[in-house]
């Protein structure tokens, strides 16, 4: 493997429902009062289970979650608003130490590393972008919502293949939806699952397939 593209969401940045915490306690709520839970527990929460099904997509589940953050709070319903919140933390607590390793090491090694995200700029603001300084050390970062395409869209994975020079074949994609992961595989990637729950054998996988020494 030549090549290596992290979804950024999930496999890099935290997860909003590993931060559900942060944002109770900077709105002063009591804990539990974000009931989302998504992958770390899918039976209690419904409209994950309808998204994982093919019901709805993820920007559909999270403007249900970003209406009801409005409800509870009476800030704006969007994602920018509710995500101030969540990630109000500093860099190093927002980043997967994984995900800054896995990058680090591919970097050194000669290995190309993009990212290919659906809704960054839905969710974070200009400021919150600029103070995440592992967003400069992609080589390529491709965002949905600026290109006005999204995973699993094949063009979505066409697009930076071409932007950052590389081929399919031999190029690792990384993300923690499954949906997305098939949408790479589609037009040749080699998909590789991160879960939020467990995210140490995806960057093991990671590694083993990108001929990188295991951490």
């Amino acid at each position: 493997m030549t090549a290596l593209i992290f979804d950024f969401g999930g496999p890099v940045l935290l997860t909003p429902f590993e931060l559900r915490y942060v944002g109770e306690r900077d709105l002063g709520l009591p804990p539990g009062t974000f009931g989302w839970t998504g992958p770390f527990a899918p039976e209690q929460d419904a409209p994950w289970q309808d998204f994982q099904s093919g019901g709805m997509n993820e920007r559909e589940y999270w403007a249900l979650r970003a209406r009801e953050f409005a409800d509870l709070t009476g800030e704006e319903a969007t994602m920018k608003a509710l995500c101030a919140h969540l990630y109000s933390g500093s860099e190093e607590e927002l980043v997967r130490p994984g995900a800054r390793a896995l990058m680090r090491d591919a970097k050194a090694a000669g290995i190309p590393v993009g990212a290919l995200t659906n809704d960054l700029t839905s969710f974070h603001d200009d400021e919150w972008l600029g103070r995440m300084s592992i967003l400069r050390e992609f080589e390529v970062l491709v965002d949905g919502r600026t290109e006005g395409v999204y995973k699993p869209d094949p063009a979505m994975y066409r697009i930076i293949l071409e932007r950052m020079d590389i081929p399919a074949e031999g190029t690792v994609f990384l993300d923690d939806q499954p949906v997305n992961l098939a949408g790479a595989e589609a037009v040749g990637m080699t998909p590789v699952h991160l879960d939020p729950v467990d995210p140490e054998p995806g960057f093991r996988l990671c590694r083993e397939l990108l001929g990188l020494p295991q951490e």
